[in-house]
């Protein structure tokens, strides 16, 4: 099963979270430089603080903590000792272009939490194989909204279908780390619906992916239960499509492929 990953920085949506099957709660810190990169698109600046890391570990026990730094600084050691020390499971860079970025990174982790790397700028794809020859890289996600910026498309699954996604999982599967990429919304909803980029995630054999805004929006609900109720609900319905998924052969993917780069292309057009 794909290990899902929701961005909150409020404990009682994580403790909903990691009461329905959610793995992963997701704090992002990142703040520098993603104002001027996407302050004019309809996505999310999380404006999270590094004193939420404490607040989320206190109700967390069986979901995992990942928080997403920023990008390599003159305060990156600084703010990862204080990320790890207050609790932090797993630890997220974002934004590099450079294997000395990425060495500096792991030099700081150090081993004390899991490293991971979000690969999101078209200089981080050239570089990759350099950057895979290092050490303590524990685990990689593919962030396809920059990464599709960067490369000047209109929509960031154009990723899965000019080959740039594929390419990298096969790099990382090569070197036997786990790896996803993106996220999406409920298993019927989305511009591309769900089911068929879970689909590519199996066919890919990628671990984890994010929940999206769309799969739940804090901002339109007012009451635990009908968060309780979006996530017991959602979750389900995608295990449920994983488990089917489970029992497919490859020519189910093969004509998944297909109708995702049927329907990139409306979309697109």
């Amino acid at each position: 099963m794909l290990k899902l990953m929701y961005i909150t920085n409020k404990p009682e949506i994580a403790s909903v979270v990691q009461d329905n099957g959610v793995d992963r709660v997701f704090l992002d810190l990142e703040i520098n430089g993603k104002h001027e990169r996407q302050g004019h698109l309809d996505t999310v600046i999380s404006y999270h603080s590094i004193d939420d890391v404490a607040k989320l570990r206190s109700v967390l026990k069986t979901t995992q903590l990942l928080v997403r730094v920023n990008p390599v600084f003159d305060g990156s050691k600084d703010e990862i000792d204080r990320v790890i020390n207050d609790g932090a499971d797993i630890v997220m860079l974002p934004y590099f272009k450079t294997a000395d970025e990425v060495e500096k990174f792991l030099s700081i982790v150090n081993g004390r939490a899991k490293a991971c790397l979000l690969v999101e700028t078209p200089q981080a794809v050239e570089n990759i194989d350099d950057i895979l020859s290092l050490k303590g890289i524990d685990e990689i996600h593919i962030g396809m909204n920059d990464l599709h910026l960067g490369y000047k498309m209109k929509f960031m699954f154009e990723l899965l279908c000019d080959g740039t996604v594929e390419m990298l999982c096969k790099k990382f599967k090569a070197q036997n780390i786990p790896y996803g990429f993106g996220g999406f919304a409920s298993l019927n909803s989305g511009t591309l619906p769900a089911r068929y980029i879970i689909g590519e995630h199996y066919r890919l054999g990628s671990s984890m992916a994010i929940l999206s805004r769309s799969f739940f929006n804090a901002n339109n609900f007012h009451s635990i239960e009908e968060i309780t109720s979006v996530f017991k609900n959602g979750v389900s319905e995608i295990r449920e499509y994983e488990r089917f998924l489970q029992k497919q052969d490859d020519d189910f993917f093969d004509e998944n492929k297909r109708i995702v780069a049927e329907k990139v292309k409306a979309i697109i057009e």
